[in-house]
């Protein structure tokens, strides 16, 4: 197995829903590294917190995860996180999502969970895997959603593509 990073640059696209601007980013990110492994299986995921219809990506800075973790503090939210397969000439794009309830939020707890630097390279700019696990009251759906992988429903589409593994025997 090798990572190789995407050179996809995953642009604001307002005029796309959430759960499409997902979609769109792992098809995107899986089209740009198969172009140049073309003939190996290639998995994209990309990850997008929905608030209400508005996507919140990866915050820009400190200042943009304290006003996305303000916004929803003590809201739920849905998580979408999309992965494309690359695989046989074809590429295959599948979603989940998962709601996610958030506990009410300070701002010395904000402030100390941004200062611990886990928000920063996460949509929503929080880490359901790390310390964001506090924030978070109660799911609904699948964890590895919010994690950033929806790894059951990845084997099972890797079965429907016909990849024979342990689990779909």
């Amino acid at each position: 197995m090798l990572v190789v990073p995407s050179s996809y640059h995953e642009p604001d696209r307002a005029e796309l829903a959430p759960r499409e601007l997902a979609i769109e980013h792992a098809r995107h990110k899986c089209k740009d590294v198969s172009m140049r492994f073309p003939h190996d299986l290639v998995v994209a995921a990309d990850t997008v917190v929905d608030l209400d219809g508005v996507a919140y990506n990866k915050p820009r800075d400190a200042a943009d995860a304290r006003r996305m973790l303000n916004k929803l503090g003590g809201r739920s939210h849905v998580v979408h996180t999309a992965f494309a397969i690359s695989a046989r000439g074809m590429v295959t794009v599948e979603c989940e999502s998962t709601r996610v309830f958030f506990f009410p939020l300070g701002a010395a707890e904000i402030d100390a969970y941004v200062a611990s630097g886990d928000s920063l390279d996460k949509a929503g700019a929080y880490g359901i895997q790390g310390r964001g696990a506090a924030l978070v009251e109660r799911i609904e759906g699948d964890f590895y959603t919010v994690m950033g992988f929806p790894l059951g429903r990845f084997v099972r589409t890797l079965g429907q593509l016909g990849f024979i593994l342990p689990i779909t025997k």
